[in-house]
């Protein structure tokens, strides 16, 4: 595995692999970082693990953009890309991709929690999209992810008022999935990955693709995407071991290996 300077990567014994940010004391989403991240997620993509957690610092998931970036548009249009492109790719990632949200996750960090699939947050987590307050507006996704979390009149509000929102707050308006104390966040997130990367790993990626397909057009089609995606699945071996094991031994009971 390449060395990073703002990010580490650690691949456990139990097939997770843990993408930590570690950008000084805020973690800022400098233009480096989201370089170094991009290649975390290239490389985690030509050898993928049964699943991944992104995390943070313990105060400071992410505090958002590195400020000091920026300028004016010729700026603006090279920094918005950057920043789809990277969480993009981890987005796409074929693997479930858990969030552990510690500390504060704000403009550019709340973005980067909202590319994962699934966000576990500490009680002390802060989330929020504060970008109007420097008369500016969410340029990594927010505006269209947090929509898609929250709803659009929650969406607007959180990003028009650049309100921030604690854990309590998140979890009932599901952008977090879970809230836990601070000190099992990281043993919870790792648990639940490793329960995940034990599973049908090839169904997992099936599955994750069609509901992300599915989200940007109508039920009908998506609809016809599943359709494709359930076929699809029956060619796999572990549609078979599934099939059997659950015949055989009930439900529970399969071993698979991912393919």
């Amino acid at each position: 595995m390449a060395d990073y300077d703002t990010v580490t990567l650690e691949r456990r014994d139990d097939d997770v692999a843990v993408i930590t940010l570690a950008n000084g004391k805020v973690n800022p989403l400098s233009m480096e970082l989201l370089a170094e991240l991009r290649a975390v997620a290239d490389e985690l993509a030509a050898d993928l693990p049964g699943a991944v957690v992104v995390t943070g610092g313990e105060k400071i998931f992410a505090a958002g953009a590195d400020i000091s970036q920026f300028g004016g548009q010729d700026e603006a249009r090279d920094i918005g890309p950057r920043f789809h492109d990277t969480i993009g790719a981890i987005a796409e990632l074929p693997r479930f991709v858990i969030a552990a949200v510690g500390g504060y996750a704000l403009g550019g960090g709340c973005e980067l929690a909202l590319g994962c699939d699934y966000r576990i947050a500490s009680e002390r987590a802060v989330f929020g999209q504060p970008e109007i307050l420097l008369g500016i507006i969410p340029g990594g996704g927010g505006t269209q992810r947090l929509a898609r979390v929250v709803g659009p009149s929650r969406a607007k509000e959180m990003c028009i008022t650049g309100r921030q929102v604690d854990a309590t707050e998140a979890l009932r308006i599901g952008l977090a999935d879970e809230v836990v104390p601070a000190d099992e966040l990281h043993p919870r997130a790792f648990e639940l990955a490793a329960q995940v990367a034990r599973g049908a790993l090839t169904a997992q990626a099936i599955t994750k693709r069609a509901i992300d397909a599915g989200l940007s057009t109508t039920l009908a089609d998506g609809l016809a995407i599943e359709r494709d995606a359930f076929v699809e699945v029956f060619g796999t071996e572990d549609s078979r071991i599934g099939v059997r094991s659950f015949l055989e031994h009930g439900p529970g009971k399969a071993e698979f290996t991912g393919s």
